[in-house]
């Protein structure tokens, strides 16, 4: 699968803009704060329907402007698509693949998959729990529609029942109704739970030998999932915390409070780890997605690669830029040294200046 454009009128610092993209490898360079990651976001946006960076709609639209629209050609398995995309400051997202309106985004997932990689990523392992369990949802939300559905269906039934706990204050008959919504929070939190153990467990099978290289044969990596409960428990546990949430007010058992560890020969490298250690491991993360995506889809992911290079040593440098030369990458930096250094082979360059492409070359081998 690989991107063959992308327009995008109206979206951030962008008033209007057309790129047709290589299937390999495509630098977007220049100075900090001119749109390049911007680029990357409308593509993942198109991808996935949300922001790498949670952004909400009304956000991304330019200033002054009620609307954005964005529009990406795709080919896989030979056939193409066309995904336009209207995002909209006060009401929700409109979608059409091929020009037919979807009414749910889990009818848009499959048709490209996407990576994205920033230096946010580096920090996945010593930031707090809600970005690993991001981590988890973006991931499964693109390899299986029955996630998006439970996920869904989960958060809608949190919402719903810590609204109910705060309402209770002033109406008391209302816990009557919270088994209801009880029942519901152990269905669908029962089967995130399930997928989330079987994607770590694929994960696992993936990064230790990855980790292992990167590493210099030095260290074995283990994922460790952390759920807040299992299926199993799940009942008892809400049971056993109905007083707790009732005085909180707040939904305290489930997937929502789950979390990852990451052993690195024996050590929690979240508590004990150096900083080279954390980053190795989250490449590592990533380099398994792309294997993962591989093994799930049958085809390699599209890799948003958002100024990273300026983020990892030489040798990690070398490593990242020798699995990726085989899929479709898109990568930001500030300047090109690094590749031409590296003798590292890039098929078109686009400069980027105040919201414009100012110039773009293809390229055999620099």
């Amino acid at each position: 699968m690989f991107i063959e454009s992308i327009e995008l009128l109206n979206y951030r610092n962008y008033k209007q803009l057309h790129m047709d993209f290589h299937s390999g490898t495509n630098v977007l360079y220049g100075d900090n704060a001119q749109g390049k990651t911007n680029i990357l976001e409308a593509v993942y946006v198109c991808s996935t329907t949300k922001s790498h960076k949670g952004s909400k709609d009304k956000e991304i639209v330019r200033f002054g402007e009620e609307e954005s629209h964005i529009k990406m050609t795709v080919r896989r398995d030979g056939i193409p698509y066309r995904i336009d995309m209207h995002l909209k400051k006060n009401r929700t997202k409109g979608v059409a693949v091929n020009g037919v309106p979807i009414k749910k985004a889990s009818e848009l997932f499959g048709i490209v998959n996407v990576i994205f990689f920033s230096p946010e990523d580096l920090n996945i392992i010593k930031n707090g729990p809600a970005e690993r369990r991001r981590f988890l949802d973006l991931e499964l939300c693109q390899l299986n529609k029955v996630y998006v559905y439970d996920l869904v269906q989960y958060n809608r039934v949190v919402v719903q029942r810590n609204k109910l706990l705060k309402e209770m204050d002033s109406d008391p008959s209302l816990k009557e109704t919270l088994n209801i919504w009880d029942s519901q929070l152990v269905r669908f939190g029962s089967e995130l739970i399930r997928l989330r153990t079987r994607f770590v467990e694929e994960l696992n099978e993936l990064i230790r030998e990855i980790h292992f290289h990167l590493s210099g044969e030095r260290e074995e990596l283990e994922i460790r999932y952390e759920p807040n409960v299992t299926p199993e428990t799940f009942e008892a546990e809400l049971s056993r915390n109905r007083n707790q949430e009732l005085r909180q007010r707040l939904t305290l058992t489930g997937p929502h409070r789950d979390d990852l560890n990451f052993i690195v020969n024996g050590a929690d490298i979240r508590k004990f780890g150096s900083q080279g250690q954390q980053r190795t491991a989250a490449l590592s993360l990533k380099l398994s997605e792309i294997e993962l995506v591989k093994r799930t889809v049958k085809d390699y992911p599209v890799l948003l690669l958002d100024d990273v290079l300026s983020e990892l040593d030489g040798k990690r440098q070398e490593h990242l830029l020798s699995e990726i030369s085989h899929i479709q990458t898109l990568i930001t930096c500030t300047g090109l040294d690094e590749f031409v250094n590296s003798r590292f082979q890039m098929d078109k360059i686009f400069k980027i200046v105040e919201g414009t492409v100012e110039s773009e070359e293809l390229c055999v081998q620099l």
